[in-house]
């Protein structure tokens, strides 16, 4: 008995390791937690004391990138509200000090990956790729730039998910690609094919859902993308079922609650004239 009781402390050691979040974890719950002083704090630390892994900055430059989303109200914008396009031509100001910033942790990740030459670098590169494909389309309005860094990632994706498949993160790159290519006009998905792009809609959505059952860092985002690709398709249940889980997880982002509060809202039926009258007649 006497020694049963020496090994609860052991136990109890053990558990608070086990639930213990790496630091990279802890970054991103942050930056998708909108925390992003703290998020940039995280990134930092890890980069001092592993100075030549890729994924410190260009984690850092992830949590520049959603802290422009979020001040720019670019998910949104962007997303959530025009029916026939993800992105538009509508004019941003981004921040420029931001901005240096953003591209400073994008250049040093790009130094540190070519190198290490080993399969995180790859993903770390990849990740930078998407980074700045996204910068490009949905704050400075570059498409074309925007779309060869797209490519580009993919194409990385596809050669280290060749090796790796397990790393599942990096399928979103794919899913990306295909998914938002998908929805645009029947013309310039041609011309886009033609310039070796990928359009199929239901190959990125095979793809963001793998992403988001079973990635890491970016499953928050594929589940995003994949709640918005079910509003696009009239599935309310299911854009209410992955919003309310990334509300559940995220409590300090409003950009869930808020979408959940605008589904309801379009979801409920409008009174009909019969019961307004009622209404009105009941008013004093």
């Amino acid at each position: 008995m006497r020694n049963f009781l020496l090994l609860i402390p052991v136990f109890c050691a053990l558990t608070a390791l086990a639930r213990a979040e790496a630091p990279l974890d802890t970054g991103y719950r942050q930056m998708y937690n909108l925390q992003f002083p703290e998020a940039h704090e995280t990134f930092r630390q890890y980069q001092a004391e592993r100075p030549d892994d890729p994924m410190g900055p260009v984690s850092d430059a992830a949590a520049y990138l959603f802290s422009e989303f979020d001040r720019l109200h670019i998910l949104q914008s962007e997303f959530f509200t025009h029916d026939q396009h993800f992105i538009t031509d509508h004019k941003l100001t981004p921040d420029p000090g931001v901005k240096r910033k953003f591209e400073a942790a994008l250049a040093k990740t790009r130094e540190l990956a070519a190198r290490a030459k080993d399969d995180n670098a790859s993903f770390a590169s990849i990740l930078a790729g998407g980074l700045q494909s996204d910068y490009m389309a949905l704050i400075e309005k570059r498409y074309v730039a925007s779309f060869k860094q797209m490519k580009a990632s993919r194409q990385q994706a596809e050669q280290l998910l060749t090796r790796k498949p397990q790393l599942y993160d990096a399928w979103l790159a794919i899913g990306v690609e295909n998914y938002m290519l998908s929805i645009k006009p029947v013309v310039i998905r041609w011309f886009l094919r033609l310039g070796g792009g990928e359009t199929d809609r239901d190959l990125g959505i095979q793809k963001l859902k793998l992403t988001a059952e079973r990635g890491h860092y970016l499953a928050p985002f594929a589940q995003l993308l994949l709640a918005v690709a079910a509003l696009r398709d009239k599935d309310t249940n299911r854009a209410r079922q992955l919003l309310a889980g990334l509300a559940r997880e995220y409590p300090h982002n409003p950009l869930y609650p808020q979408e959940l509060e605008r589904i309801g809202s379009r979801a409920a039926p409008a009174p009909s004239g019969r019961l307004n009258a009622f209404r009105e007649a009941g008013r004093p």
